[in-house]
């Protein structure tokens, strides 16, 4: 079995907009990301020539193939990936297969040499979203328009594969489609039982079994359609291999309960108003829907099988997980006589878009194996587990155990239960834990929150159980726990009573935070420390980024800056730089001050002197186990991303509270009652760019919540 990859590379259309997966991306990030492919273990690459793509830089897809076939590395081209085609023509116009025809001659004829095509990814699915739910263009709605979208993307790929075989006979057909599987209530099981039908179109169409016997061919013929399925049949182009893609959303549930959802989820098929929503989500037992996919496919076609995108848009060491499971169960199905040649790992650069499934501008990142916001590509911890899988090595220990689809804690719904129950597929043991020093602090406890949700093995330490003053602590602690990764969340708090205690505080963040990464180093444990951004004078009129010189006005701030310069001396240690804090889990916090404040009436009082960039705690912990899974180091400015004063910040917390303005004042320092001075200036801005949600999510958020305190 081999390991592919790919990029997300969808270029669709909605409305006159082209909107494309690949521009957030450098080429030259793009070529860097292809050189790396060999050390993952990677043996063929889908690489997108899009029809649609009025752009293409020929010299670029040039060089890229001779990268590719220089490392024996096979490119499977994609000629059209979620889209309608150029401005001219869409999915249900009458020169959509002429001109793919064409497109397709164009590309095979500069590339002779390639074998692997995948001339229209996902017919099936472009054809729902398109033309039936009126997503993207040509934004049509009702069943005529899908099924002509459908069978021109058919014809078009035969006419295509025509065209290609025309200049290489020996070329093969890679097609692609989602499938999953509908389950429903008992009221909704006619509308089940025809999404289960027609899942599997694009494969039967191509390999002409669309005829009399089909139960679909009496119905598409009522509708107009039958010479063009005759056709079709008469003249078929089964796949070389079929490719399946399926995701934690492929498996659907049905219930026409709509009161137990959210309005979003409610649909219609003209006859019953129903919600329409993940099984993973609502099913009491779950699901194994990837198993299942594969099996099902193979069993179907007998054509070999590979999953064409594997990827789960959701936290580091779940993603891995994901990636994880989809290995060992294409392996099992192989030991038992299925024919699964490939695991594809999708999204090597992240994805952008698809939480309203692209139909509006690019705002949210789903990350994947190389992370290009900081402007280069760095590797994550997906990097590391496909190279263990593709080589047969060990798997990083944060991959340990259940992933978030296979735990109690994934339902969203009441629970339903259907008949065809799935059972468990993968219950790792985990291994090694993730420890935690420092849980009594605020900082801790958020990690520790953050990481039991994700479902990662901890371990967490009190000082009585890891003192940073005593390195034969430090080194019990770690001989007897043997944790994959440690992050410290220990150290000296209190800023103001810093000034009259500086050995006492020299201690605790810097003295201490050098003895446990000292203690990690040595035993090659990567470990994550944290800092601030009082470690500047605030003399810079722009926030300051992971380049600027420290030079602390306080106690505290001097014992931050001196332990960032130590600990970046070493190897292992990540630094994560960060600011005004804001929970709704921690009262000892400015937002969570102001609330409790402002609702009783009482007046809140906030500096408009000082510029800060707050950071919503939930945020920088989920932010940090994923650096730390990635087993990032160096240092990282992490906050949520927007610099305005304490003041400013007081009120943008009000107003998502809806608490009274008029309780919320001005104040000076002094008035304030601070004693250490601080940066009139300490916003910060990172060189790895914005990976924290933005500050109005986080205010949102912290509002949302605001119940719980």
């Amino acid at each position: 079995m081999e390991m592919w990859a790919g990029f997300e590379c969808t270029l669709n259309r909605v409305g006159d907009r082209f909107q494309d997966q690949l521009l957030p991306t450098e080429r030259a990030m793009r070529s860097a990301c292809l050189e790396s492919l060999p050390a993952l273990g990677i043996t063929a690459f889908r690489y997108r020539i899009a029809w649609d793509d009025v752009a293409t830089p020929w010299e670029a897809v040039t060089e890229d193939i001779a990268s590719l076939t220089s490392h024996n590395i096979k490119p499977i081209i994609g000629l059209l990936h979620h889209g309608s085609g150029p401005r001219d023509t869409s999915l249900i116009d009458d020169n959509f297969v002429a001109g793919m025809a064409a497109h397709a001659r164009e590309v095979a004829r500069k590339l002779p040499t390639v074998e692997y095509w995948t001339p229209i990814n996902e017919p099936l699915t472009t054809a729902r979203f398109s033309a039936l739910y009126g997503h993207w263009y040509p934004h049509h709605s009702n069943e005529i328009s899908f099924w002509t979208a459908l069978l021109n993307q058919t014809e078009a790929t035969i006419a295509a594969m025509r065209e290609i075989r025309l200049v290489n006979p020996e070329a093969k057909l890679i097609q692609t489609e989602d499938l999953g599987i509908t389950y429903a209530t008992a009221a909704m099981s006619d509308q089940a039982a025809y999404d289960n039908q027609r899942r599997w179109m694009t494969w039967d169409l191509l390999c002409g079994l669309v005829g009399p016997e089909h139960s679909f061919y009496e119905a598409l013929c009522g509708l107009g359609f039958k010479d063009q399925l005759d056709r079709i049949a008469s003249a078929p182009c089964p796949p070389d291999v079929i490719g399946v893609n399926h995701y934690l959303t492929s498996d659907r549930f049905l219930d026409h309960r709509i009161e137990r959802y959210p309005v979003h989820s409610i649909g219609t098929n003209g006859r019953q108003d129903f919600a329409d929503v993940e099984a993973v989500r609502v099913l009491s037992a779950p699901t194994n829907g990837l198993k299942a996919a594969l099996s099902e496919a193979w069993e179907r076609y007998k054509i070999p099988v590979a999953l064409t995108e594997c990827h789960n848009g959701c936290t580091r060491e779940e993603q891995m997980r994901w990636v994880r499971d989809a290995w060992h169960n294409a392996e099992a199905l192989n030991a038992a006589g299925a024919s699964i040649v490939a695991v594809t790992i999708w999204t090597l650069m992240g994805a952008r878009g698809w939480c309203n499934l692209l139909t509006q501008e690019f705002v949210d990142f789903e990350g994947g194996v190389f992370d290009p916001r900081g402007g280069t590509i760095r590797p994550t911890g997906l990097a590391e587990t496909i190279k263990c899988l593709a080589h047969n090595t060990a798997l990083p220990a944060a991959v340990s155990g259940p992933g978030w689809w296979q735990r109690e804690d994934r339902l969203k719904f009441p629970p339903a239960h259907v008949a065809r129950p799935v059972t468990r597929t993968h219950n790792n043991a985990p291994n090694a834990p993730l420890l935690i020093a420092g849980i009594t602090g605020s900082l801790g406890q958020a990690l520790t929150r953050a990481a039991k949700h994700r479902g990662l093995r901890i371990v967490t330490t009190s000082r009585s159980q890891l003192a940073l003053d005593d390195c034969s602590s430090i080194d019990a602690a770690l001989k007897k726990y043997n944790p994959w990764a440690v992050i410290n969340a220990t150290g000296w708090v209190k800023v103001d009573e810093a000034e009259g205690a500086y050995d006492s505080c020299m201690s605790a963040n810097a003295l201490g935070a050098l003895r446990l990464a000292q203690c990690c180093e040595a035993r090659g444990i990567p470990n994550a420390h944290f800092s601030s951004d009082l470690v500047f004078d605030g003399k810079s009129d722009t926030p300051y980024s992971e380049y600027a010189a420290t030079s602390p006005l306080s106690v505290y701030g001097e014992s931050k800056a001196i332990a960032d310069a130590a600990l970046l001396e070493m190897s292992t240690p990540l630094v994560v730089r960060t600011a005004a804090f804001f929970s709704p889990f921690d009262r000892f916090n400015f937002a969570h001050q102001l609330f409790a404040t402002v609702k009783t009436g009482e007046t809140f009082l906030a500096s408009p002197d000082h510029m800060i960039s707050p950071t919503y705690v939930p945020h920088l912990a989920d932010i940090v186990l994923d650096l730390i899974i990635d087993r990032a180091h160096g240092l990282y400015h992490i906050s949520n991303g927007e610099t305005l004063n304490w003041l400013q910040f007081a009120h943008e917390i009000s107003a998502a509270c809806d608490l009274n303005p008029r309780h919320i004042g001005s104040a000076s320092a002094e008035e304030l009652g601070w004693i250490a001075p601080r940066p009139a200036q300490s916003g910060l801005r990172s060189i790895h760019g914005q990976i924290v949600p933005t500050l109005n999510q986080a205010i949102s958020a912290f509002a949302n919540n605001a119940h719980m305190m």
